[in-house]
């Protein structure tokens, strides 16, 4: 078999969301890959800091930051944080209408510190998606946003009740940021990323491509959710995990057993890479 790019999404599918430990099948066959010439990045939305835990596991670079910080090895070959201007905006009309805001920089995350505050101006409480986001936060590394020291920003990562919180933010920024939303239905809430226009996993993977001298047909990626839909829709073949969303099943060309399931050890060795 020919050289292949891999192309790899973190939460969700080489990982548990959340977790930074990969099932042992999963790196069993990641190792067999790259002994075999492959090479197998990591394409997340997660900052460098953040999947920082995961690289030291062993991959050529990665798509961080949602495409907005790509590298090879020590290597940077996209650079792209927000406008401040577009930054101090989206972050004031978000908190005005009581959106929990969590910010990325290259290697540091930062997010709001009371989220029952948020809850509690939305409407309604949900101890269980408090639980839940402390965990998050303590697992991942998020430190207060009162801590934010004015390094430059990545991305704005959203939570909130309804989509009509999220309006004033849109009207102001939709033009050059693309609204990512997700529907986190366990916590009756909207999740949802503030990602620049000028990038998404989907360039990300072209700038690999180039750099390694790779054409787009010999690329493959793997994920599980419409963040990954750019990726999906760019690289030569795509796989979506069992677990992942439906929308992003239908886009792709093989659905594979879930992240608990082997399901990344399963396709790496249907599709020949090992």
């Amino acid at each position: 078999m020919s050289r292949k790019l891999i192309f790899l999404d973190i939460d969700g599918t080489l990982t548990p969301a959340g977790s930074n430990v990969p099932p042992a099948s999963a790196m069993d066959a990641i190792r067999k890959a790259q002994a075999n010439g492959h090479w197998v990045f990591l394409c997340t939305g997660r900052n460098p800091a953040m999947l920082a835990p995961v690289l030291a596991l062993g991959f050529e670079g990665a798509v961080a930051n949602a495409g907005g910080y790509v590298f090879a090895g020590d290597k940077v070959l996209f650079d792209c944080p927000m406008a401040p201007e577009d930054f101090e905006t989206g972050m004031r009309l978000l908190r005005e209408n009581g959106v929990f805001r969590t910010i990325e920089a290259k290697d540091a995350t930062w997010g709001d510190e009371d989220l029952g505050d948020f809850l509690a101006r939305a409407g309604e409480g949900n101890s269980e998606l408090v639980r839940w986001r402390k965990a998050l936060a303590e697992q991942l590394n998020i430190r207060p946003m009162s801590e934010y020291d004015g390094r430059p920003v990545y991305k704005i990562v959203f939570m909130c009740k309804t989509a009509d919180q999220l309006a004033p933010a849109r009207q102001a920024l939709e033009k050059d940021y693309n609204f990512v939303m997700q529907e986190v239905k366990a916590h009756q809430c909207l999740n949802g990323e503030l990602i620049n226009r000028k990038f998404d996993k989907g360039r990300g993977v072209r700038i690999v491509a180039d750099a390694f001298g790779m054409g787009i047909e010999d690329t493959i990626g793997f994920g599980d959710s419409m963040n990954d839909l750019e990726m999906i829709e760019t690289v030569g073949y795509s796989v979506c995990m069992a677990n992942g969303s439906p929308a992003l099943k239908e886009k792709s060309d093989l659905v594979c057993p879930a992240v608990e399931e082997d399901g990344l050890a399963w396709a790496f060795e249907k599709l020949g890479l090992i």
